[in-house]
């Protein structure tokens, strides 16, 4: 197996540069510059590399994948929206991100995939939590949300799972997006500088920069509990290359749910688990183990409920192109999960 290492990451290579101290990044790949497998069928992942990915980079370094015949190529990039591009396009055989407004609005032009587990899941202390200039709360300037009222408030994307959930961190302290408070996008990476400076206000920061912030002395979590039991994050397949692969992809699940499972529970302390997500995402162990980290469901059950409920908060915002609700069921494929749970040994209890 071998790490494609060219990472382009523009925005966020500059979040765990200023969090971590990784090495600079290079131009962005693309699905041709990449090296031909020696080994093992050649399978083409498009990732972010932060922490939320972990199964996969613990099935990646681990050897589940080449135990299944695999020989994973991992390829950086940006954002969800360009992880779901780089798929869809046929530049990568699979895909992981979150359910954006872009997105589905791509979709909704004909675009075909398949959604075959889920990725991550927040639950209090959350992985992106609300954050405010260290300065500005000791001089009791900003103590809470309330606080807030008037300000300026930075997410990574204003078409998001985080401005919803920025949405109903407001709402309990009365306020609302747009109306009580201004919502500014910017990158995961300039943000702890933009509250150094007051550019802005407060941000729903993510992990592990918001733990590489704290540990500098420049910011502080005014509330990281608002998210508890939510799937934004799922895993995609490039429909053509499922079809043509139906085999390889099977395996593909399987290998991913060994890796939710090492993490399962308490394996988010294991050193071997960590020392992977650490190869592959170049945030040090140090940082891994204080750091907020994500949930990822053993048994691959993708929580519908959770991908509709995004596509009804952005069409309140007016930010989809299409008239009728997409029926996202129609995308999920459970057998996927289904038969790898069954030879892993059956279900076990999402901790």
């Amino acid at each position: 197996m071998k790490i494609t290492q060219t990472l382009g990451l523009m925005a966020l290579s500059t979040a765990l540069l200023a969090a971590c101290a990784a090495p600079p990044a290079a131009n962005p790949p693309t699905a041709s510059s990449q090296p031909v497998a020696t080994t093992g069928v050649t399978v083409r992942v498009s990732i972010i590399p932060n922490t939320i990915g972990a199964p996969l980079y613990v099935a990646f370094v681990k050897g589940y994948f080449a135990e299944e015949g695999m020989n994973v190529q991992l390829f950086p990039v940006e954002s969800g929206s360009d992880t779901f591009t780089t798929m869809a396009s046929g530049n990568a055989d699979v895909a992981f991100g979150g359910i954006s407004a872009g997105m589905l609005n791509a979709v909704s032009r004909g675009i075909d995939f398949e959604i075959v587990a889920p990725l991550h899941t927040e639950r209090p202390p959350v992985a992106s939590p609300l954050v405010v200039s260290k300065r500005r709360f000791d001089s009791g300037e900003l103590k809470d949300v309330a606080a807030l009222k008037g300000k300026k408030i930075a997410v990574n994307s204003a078409q998001t799972a985080t401005l919803r959930w920025m949405k109903e961190e407001l709402a309990k302290a009365g306020l609302e997006v747009n109306k009580d408070v201004e919502v500014i996008a910017l990158p995961f990476g300039q943000m702890a500088a933009a509250l150094e400076s007051n550019s802005i206000d407060a941000a729903i920061l993510t992990e592990p920069v918001t733990t590489g912030a704290e540990q500098k002395g420049l910011i502080v979590r005014i509330s990281e509990d608002f998210i508890n039991g939510f799937t934004p994050t799922v895993l995609y397949f490039n429909k053509d290359w499922a079809t043509k692969n139906p085999e390889l992809a099977q395996k593909f699940v399987k290998a991913f749910l060994r890796g939710a499972r090492d993490l399962n529970g308490d394996g988010w302390s294991d050193d071997k688990n960590l020392a992977a997500i650490e190869q592959v995402t170049k945030v040090p162990v140090a940082v891994l183990k204080v750091a907020r980290h994500s949930f990822h469901d053993p048994n691959g059950v993708v929580p519908v409920q959770d991908l509709m409920a995004l596509q009804a908060f952005f069409r309140t915002r007016g930010d989809l192109t299409y008239d009728t609700d997409i029926d996202l069921t129609r995308f999920i494929d459970t057998s996927y999960a289904e038969k790898a749970v069954a030879e892993l040994g059956g279900k076990v209890e999402f901790k």
